[in-house]
């Protein structure tokens, strides 16, 4: 965008979008806002059976009142006209090769979308992981002609413990799923060392159709 802002330092652009945030389990930052905001969040909540039930974001660490504190700052800053630049810039900055959007939080239409996807396109060489269960809001962006980066992963997540991924949906617009339960053949690692990733990159693997979570 012709008209981006030069920043001085990591201290202008965190007083725009604030900090990135630093999940012990992941390679990398991400950028956490608060689960209550999830929009079909909010109402799987709800229901019983449901993953966002059982939703790890509304409690332990993601409840101490700085974390709130930073996800509110991030989340007010969302419709920033200087949201995709200030951002860019601390992820550049990151020098880390791997993202994760919302480790907790979710999608909040589709030009949060779109943003998302302009921040990619300015970033090549980073992998990006979305998991987002605001199917219609994807589902809108890439029908309507838009575009996904190489380097974006998004994956659609389960609704239900147990349940099916939304295969058909992710099919259809050339995306990837996942899923959590509590029995079976788990492909994410990380429930066998330490509720870490590790080496593991699979969540950010355009290749990797399905992960399936353990409970957590």
């Amino acid at each position: 965008m012709p008209n981006d802002p030069v920043f001085k330092n990591k201290k202008e652009a965190e007083s725009i979008v604030g900090t990135l945030s630093k999940p012990s389990k992941m390679p990398g930052f991400a950028y956490s806002t608060p689960a209550k905001y999830c929009l079909i969040g909010q109402k799987m909540r709800k229901i019983a059976g449901s993953i966002c039930a059982f939703c790890y974001a509304l409690k332990g660490r993601y409840v101490f009142p700085n974390v709130m504190a930073a996800m509110e700052k991030r989340f007010k800053s969302l419709n920033d006209p200087l949201w995709v630049s200030a951002i860019s810039y601390l992820i550049g900055k990151s020098k880390n090769s791997y993202f994760r959007w919302h480790d907790s939080g979710d999608l909040q239409g589709v030009w949060h979308l779109k943003n998302i996807v302009e921040v990619a396109s300015r970033l090549p060489n980073i992998y990006f992981w979305l998991p987002t269960r605001e199917y219609a809001f994807v589902s809108s962006y890439i029908e309507d002609g838009g575009l996904v980066p190489d380097n974006l992963c998004i994956r659609l997540s389960a609704l239900m413990m147990n349940g099916p991924a939304p295969v058909g949906i992710a099919n259809r617009l050339g995306l990837t799923v996942s899923g959590a339960s509590t029995t079976g053949n788990f492909n994410c690692p990380s429930s066998k060392q330490k509720n870490e990733c590790g080496p593991c990159r699979k969540c950010w693997d355009k290749t990797v159709f399905s992960i399936d979570y353990k409970k957590h």
